[in-house]
């Protein structure tokens, strides 16, 4: 039995300047450390006649399978706001997998060795920040929230040196593609319009193919990448996750959530928590996340202006047009998804103050973001002894009242509620015991906070020690790990 593999390699048929064609680079020894066969399953692959040895060379890049084409993909992007010329330098799109249901899947290799992109990086990649990428990517896709997967972690039998030597790592990573604000801004950059126009058209046939006969395409792109970004980001705020790195290449195209490198979770609720130690200036902050994503957007249609009128003014004007309607759209669904958490029926003129007074609350008191909306659902949780304050039953008793109105039940608010708001979330400190326990060979702890985070939204027996915060005046960092 064949382990069903079916490439269709689309990207790599585009023109020289969108790509280099590239093989990984072999590495020494590899050896499998995890693999995901529930996202295995989904892409119709089947690894049980293969060995663990043959599974490992696989992912490693030593052995690649029939019909795949390995490029390594060109992009340029804002990096905390500075444009730079970029590209895949340290990972290699070996395909793009059919699944039975003919569903298009990118399958790339992170950390398989030097490309022309590299720079003066060594194109490799450390087993934590891999391992990271997975627990996270597969966390989120758990929520219900866009985002590349994980299929594989093999490491490579080499050291990387960062600050220290450590093990190197290769991940396999699975996206409906890896076309990003910074492709268009790569393409754009060469001020070649048949090269936009080429990837105008590639993006639309291959992910939004109801708008291929648009009357401006550009336009219609830009309104559709705009609303799915705000849903997106909006996702990202209702479970407190912060990017870390919103450059323009990290915004997918896609507008699935791409790149976990210094991302994190929010534990006590402040809207300025940054983890990232290179946003010194808190620019990727949870409380900047849409601010960054309408500046991302912006230089989004900047790349289309050629495309949407051949009047350049009135190209300016429609783009800005758009853009200028993300605060309002924003704000809409953020306050709808914040109904949900709390199980509010319908709308009420009120329901902006209610939603702020309780996380200007929560932000005063240092009350753990998930957790209080697990109280809020009658759940058991740490730090009980503030919500019998004065100033919190106050608002609980409007919040109260505010329920009982659209003919709204507890069945009904409860459900609501219980579908949005995580009991479980990769808690930072677990997040960092599990790699410290992988990378001295023991993987049994990862793979157990895997299987708790496959079911964030139900009760769970024995999972209390997942749902506990831990309060340091210590500040928790993230690092990009290339």
């Amino acid at each position: 039995m064949t382990i069903g593999w079916c490439f269709d390699n689309t990207y790599s048929r585009l023109p020289e300047a969108f790509k280099e064609d590239i093989k990984p680079v072999p590495v020494k020894k590899p050896e499998l450390v995890v693999l995901n066969k529930n996202l295995a399953e989904k892409l119709n692959l089947n690894f049980s006649n293969l060995n663990d040895k043959e599974i490992s060379e696989l992912f490693a890049g030593n052995s690649l399978p029939p019909e795949s084409n390995s490029i390594a993909q060109a992009y340029a992007g804002h990096q905390f706001g500075h444009f730079t010329m970029l590209g895949d330098g340290r990972a290699v799109l070996i395909g793009e997998h059919l699944s039975k249901k003919k569903d298009r899947y990118d399958i790339q290799f992170k950390g398989s060795g030097k490309t022309a992109f590299s720079r003066n990086g060594d194109g490799r990649a450390a087993l934590g920040p891999m391992l990271r990428e997975y627990l996270i990517s597969e966390a989120m896709h758990n929520l219900g929230i866009p985002s590349t997967r994980s299929l594989a972690v093999v490491k490579t039998g080499e050291e990387v040196i960062r600050e220290t030597s450590l093990q190197g790592a290769i991940l396999t990573r699975v996206a409906l593609s890896h076309v990003r604000v910074g492709t268009f801004q790569y393409i754009a950059a060469r001020q070649k319009e048949d090269e936009l126009k080429t990837l105008l058209n590639y993006v639309i046939d291959r992910h939004y193919p109801s708008i291929k006969n648009s009357q401006n395409k550009s336009i219609d792109l830009l309104k559709i990448i705009l609303d799915k970004q705000i849903d997106l980001v909006v996702n990202w705020m209702r479970v407190g996750f912060i990017h870390g790195v919103m450059n323009t290449d990290n915004m997918s195209i896609s507008c699935e959530t791409i790149d976990y490198g210094p991302c994190a979770f929010m534990d006590v609720y402040d809207p300025k928590t940054v983890f990232s130690s290179i946003d010194q200036m808190g620019r990727y902050a949870y409380c900047n996340q849409p601010v960054i994503t309408k500046w991302n957007l912006s230089r989004f249609a900047e790349c289309l202006i050629p495309l949407i009128d051949k009047n350049q003014n009135k190209a300016v004007e429609m783009a800005t047009e758009i853009i200028n309607s993300f605060e309002k759209k924003y704000e809409e669904k953020w306050l709808n998804m914040m109904r949900d958490k709390l199980g509010l029926s319908g709308v009420d003129e009120k329901d902006k103050y209610l939603i702020l007074d309780l996380l200007t609350w929560m932000h005063q008191e240092k009350m753990d973001y998930t957790n209080t909306f697990c109280h809020l659902m009658n759940f058991e949780v740490a730090n009980k002894e503030n919500f019998k304050k004065d100033d919190f039953e106050n608002w609980k008793k409007r919040w109260q009242e505010r329920l009982k109105i659209y003919n709204n039940t507890p069945e009904k608010y409860l459900k609501l509620m219980r579908s949005v708001n995580p009991l479980v979330i990769p808690r930072n400190h677990k997040v960092e015991e599990v790699l410290n326990e992988a990378n001295n060979g023991n993987i049994e702890p990862f793979n157990k906070f895997l299987e708790v985070l496959n079911k964030p939204y139900l009760e769970q027996r024995d999972i209390i020690n997942y749902q506990m915060p831990i309060y340091s005046n210590e500040k928790y960092q993230t690092f990009c790990g290339t």
